[in-house]
């Protein structure tokens, strides 16, 4: 059976990085030395500002399943929803929901109390960097140390790779997801394209 023709403004949408997908997909690397990026567009994404010691923030963990995390670098994921720190009082909620009513459910839950959630979605991309080379990739051009020892699984920080600042959320061992602005998305995604170039010829004994 054919797959129904999207109708409407949702299938007017353009993602940022759909005039290079077919680049990115002859980027790819195969092998010991593998590494692959993807885009993975229009995924919800809520700005949550709130104290994260108020009756607030408290009645946002029911919503999201899982107390907001506490401290840099800490990720809360439960069911569809994943919360990442990036302040005192900020954090980016990631969600396989649909945005408008994720925002509306979360203002719900501070009931008037300070505080603010705003849909984002549109305000960045994803990219997803994966193979055994992704974690070199990044190094060239990220400041952060990246060894198991400092990061790994569930870690998230705000910083920058190469020039564009991102969100750098590692998601498994070897697979990494960049959410940068979409307007800088095809200068990220062009320059994670030549650093992977060089892993396609054989490694220097």
């Amino acid at each position: 059976m054919a797959e129904p023709i999207e109708a409407g403004p949702a299938a007017l949408r353009r993602s940022p990085l759909a005039h290079l997908q077919e680049r990115m997909r002859g980027a790819t690397v195969t092998g010991a030395r593998g590494v692959s990026l993807t885009e993975w567009p229009f995924v919800t994404m809520v700005s949550l500002r709130v104290d994260p010691a108020s009756d607030a923030a408290a009645r946002v963990g029911p919503v999201l399943g899982a107390p907001l995390p506490d401290r840099c670098g800490a990720t809360a994921q439960a069911g569809p929803h994943t919360a990442i720190w990036l302040g005192p009082d900020e954090w980016l909620v990631l969600s396989r929901s649909d945005g408008p009513a994720l925002a509306a459910e979360l203002l719900e839950a501070l009931a008037g109390d300070p505080g603010s959630v705003v849909d984002v979605s549109a305000n960045r991309t994803t990219l997803e960097l994966t193979g055994p080379s992704a974690r070199a990739v990044l190094e060239k051009g990220c400041s952060l140390d990246l060894h198991p020892r400092s990061f790994g699984p569930g870690r998230a920080v705000s910083t920058q790779v190469g020039p564009v600042p991102v969100v750098l959320w590692q998601t498994g061992e070897a697979t990494y997801r960049l959410l940068p602005r979409s307007s800088f998305a095809d200068h990220l995604a062009r320059w994670l394209m030549d650093a992977m170039s060089e892993y396609r010829a054989a490694e220097v004994p």
